[in-house]
């Protein structure tokens, strides 16, 4: 059975111009990513992992190329454009948790449902809050706020967050980088949970083991995507 598309990228460049310099962050990109893949960017500090993650979650414009989403085209959107497509097909964890403090964990993870242009009524923001914190195993904490979390639990609520709004794909930005090896492991079961129920994922990692976790491994290397080497052969 033929899967679909969730995200494909045709030829993107991405080049920071200065009075001095040129740098190329990236060269040439083209990677197509699956309804149900899990999707890992590795790499050094510095090689445009999370410049490819920015201009695919449509924080940041490429200087050349093509992006769609679902088959639809989103090179060049306006800004609001870009934030309903954020809103609706774009989930983002990213290593700094990004919650609010002076919001509960129930009200974080409604923030993105109750700013949607389809005017969703109270009771669908409650029951899918309320499906996703159970997800990510933290009914019992709905109440509670940030700063009365773990830095693991303040994670997963994010991951409750981003699931909220049914979005196409997870971009993932470095999703332990502020957790203990235990407690990052945790949470990248968890992912790797998601993935096994249907949820597409696309993450950004430096650390190996779990870039290996993904099924469909990358390289970005000084702004170039390369296939790691035994899916290359596999695929012959």
């Amino acid at each position: 059975m033929n899967k679909d598309i969730k995200i494909e990228i045709n030829h993107v460049s991405k080049v920071y111009d200065t009075d001095l310099v040129e740098t190329h962050a990236l060269k040439d990109i083209n990677i197509k990513i699956y309804e149900g893949d899990y999707v890992s960017i590795s790499g050094p500090s510095g090689g445009g992992k999370s410049t490819l993650l920015s201009i695919i979650g449509l924080l940041d414009e490429a200087s050349g190329g093509e992006l769609k989403i679902e088959g639809k085209d989103v090179t060049s959107l306006t800004q609001d454009q870009a934030a309903e497509v954020r809103n609706t097909k774009l989930g983002f964890i990213f290593q700094s948790f990004n919650l609010i403090e002076e919001l509960s964990v129930y009200d974080n993870v409604a923030l993105p449902l109750t700013y949607r242009t389809d005017g969703l009524a109270a009771e669908e923001i409650d029951k899918k809050v309320k499906e996703c914190l159970e997800k990510v195993s933290l009914s019992h904490r709905l109440d509670h706020f940030p700063n009365q979390l773990s830095g693991g639990q303040q994670q997963r609520v994010a991951i409750a967050r981003a699931l909220a709004a049914d979005p196409a794909i997870l971009l993932v930005d470095e999703p332990t980088g502020n957790l203990d090896s235990t407690t990052g492991d945790q949470v990248m079961q968890l992912l790797e949970e998601l993935n096994a129920q249907g949820t597409t994922i696309c993450m950004v990692t430096h650390d190996s083991r779990y870039a290996d976790m993904a099924r469909t491994k990358y390289q970005l290397k000084d702004g170039v995507l390369q296939v790691e080497e035994e899916q290359l052969s596999e695929a012959v």
